[in-house]
């Protein structure tokens, strides 16, 4: 069974010392974590119908031709 709700404004103080110092101690991790073999931004120019072909299956494509290009040049899958 739920408590019934007594206090309205039942919420800790997070400006107290004791909580000031968790949020000090507390790791700021920001952003997506760093990949070990990072993508290479690049400009290349394909064919429109080769483009709208990828872009036709759905979201990803862009990975999509990314795995066609390796197996194209014999580099096999990625892990």
């Amino acid at each position: 069974m739920v408590p019934a709700w007594s206090d309205p404004d039942d919420a800790p103080d997070l400006a107290t010392e004791e909580w000031l110092g968790v949020f000090d101690a507390a790791p700021v991790i920001r952003g997506r974590p760093k990949s070990p073999s990072p993508k290479v931004a690049t400009t290349l120019r394909l064919d429109p119908d080769i483009v709208a072909h990828f872009r036709a299956s759905g979201p990803g494509w862009q990975t999509r031709i990314n795995e066609t290009l390796r197996r194209a040049a014999g580099l096999g899958e990625k892990s």
